[in-house]
């Protein structure tokens, strides 16, 4: 993907460090991100105005299950990516729409993303700029203050639960990108809006994302422990 354009070297790198910490937690979906991906799937069912947001990264890793978690919400995606040229744009949009994708945003962008100075400024204002709750798979932290500033719903999937991303979205998933998107997806499938409302009022994202971490932390003693 790399080679084709989709996936820049730079993000690569960076999602490289994320990926270490799956390791971290024996490369499996922790009971706390699995009740972040519950929290996520009732923020969207309640959304007005969903949007999944797509860069190289989460193309190139699950374009068919991003496009299906869109569907099913429904929801609209959007590309928004960092190194941008017209050309990555066309070569991004053009691959999700031969994964199955009815219609993606980000070719004409006509607004921009308050406080930012990079391209990531660039959006659609029918999608990533009137939206209300926004899907970030693979998140820059950036732009994730940004969409809050704006006052938007931001879930993120960031392996890392100490990342700016995590630490500024209001739901913060940590866990691997397609583990987490079958997760969201089988519960938006089977969630009325009336669980929505109570799951999002039952959610402390603060809470959930200590519980990460201590999760983390009792997964590497035992490890040590066995070790030993």
């Amino acid at each position: 993907m790399v080679g084709k354009g989709l996936v820049n070297p730079t993000g690569l790198i960076s999602h490289g460090r994320g990926e270490a910490f799956d390791y971290l937690m024996g490369e499996r979906t922790l009971g706390a991100s699995l009740r972040a991906e519950r929290a996520a799937a009732a923020y969207l069912i309640r959304a007005r105005n969903p949007v999944v947001c797509v860069n190289g990264n989460a193309a190139a890793l699950d374009a068919k299950r991003l496009i299906e978690l869109a569907r099913v919400i429904p929801a609209k995606l959007e590309v928004n990516i960092f190194h941008r040229t017209e050309e990555r744009m066309e070569m991004l949009i053009s691959y999700l729409e031969s994964e199955g994708a009815d219609e993606v945003l980000g070719r004409d962008p006509d607004s921009r993303i308050p406080g930012l100075s990079s391209d990531r400024a660039l959006c659609t204002k029918e999608g990533i700029f009137d939206s209300d709750v926004i899907l970030v798979p693979i998140e820059d932290g950036d732009r994730a203050e940004a969409l809050v500033g704006m006052g938007k719903v931001v879930i993120s999937i960031d392996l890392n639960p100490l990342s700016r991303t995590s630490r500024t979205a209001t739901v913060s998933i940590s866990d691997e990108m397609s583990r987490a998107l079958d997760n969201i997806t089988s519960f938006v499938r089977g969630m009325s809006r009336g669980d929505a409302v109570s799951e999002v009022e039952g959610f402390s994202n603060a809470e959930n994302r200590r519980a990460t971490v201590e999760s983390i932390c009792a997964n590497l003693m035992r490890e040590f422990e066995g070790g030993h």
